[in-house]
């Protein structure tokens, strides 16, 4: 997987702490710097985690699934982008009042479980996980980071674009691949 796809799969998968960080910023009117990074910490270390433990889950059985691996990776993204652009179409913020440690971290969980899945993908893609987990770690952080301060000034609206922009980006670069697999090898 070349760096260009990596980064495009960085900013897809932010895109639902994206949303989740405008909603934050819709909902917290001290929009100060300790605030922006924590979310923006809080959602690039979740996102770079959950890579790395789909990664070392799905590696225990990847030899045995070897022959369909790239469609299981193809189904697991397929599904993630679906999921997002569907999910584009609610408009709600349901995000508690506040910034707590506990809704953070509850978020940072919610938000990074399609990170977990395309871990699992990784393990039959020629993917350094490390160095994938940090890209994705930090574009997520930067992104979160401003999506915080977007919040409070462009509204609603913006949340369901970020949701169907990731969405598409997941299905778009999961296609490419499994092209690549079964016509370029």
């Amino acid at each position: 997987m070349s760096l260009i796809s990596i980064l495009i799969l960085a900013i897809g998968l932010s895109m639902d702490a994206f949303a989740a960080s405008i909603c934050q910023g819709l909902q917290i009117k001290d929009n100060n710097i300790k605030n922006t990074l924590s979310i923006g910490l809080c959602f690039g270390i979740f996102q770079a985690l959950m890579p790395i433990i789909g990664y070392f889950l799905a590696s225990s059985f990847a030899n045995s699934i070897k022959a369909i691996d790239h469609w299981v990776a193809f189904i697991l993204l397929f599904i993630i982008g679906f999921q997002m652009i569907r999910e584009s179409k609610d408009a709600s913020c349901e995000i508690s009042q506040g910034l707590s440690l506990k809704s953070l971290f509850s978020l940072g969980i919610a938000t990074s479980i399609d990170a977990m899945a395309v871990g699992v993908s990784f393990a039959f893609l020629n993917v350094n996980i490390f160095s994938s987990s940090t890209i994705i770690g930090i574009t997520t952080f930067i992104l979160s980071s401003i999506a915080f301060k977007i919040g409070n000034k462009l509204g609603m609206k913006s949340k369901q674009i970020s949701e169907l922009i990731g969405g598409v980006i997941l299905i778009l670069l999961r296609t490419k691949i499994l092209i690549e697999h079964l016509f370029l090898q």
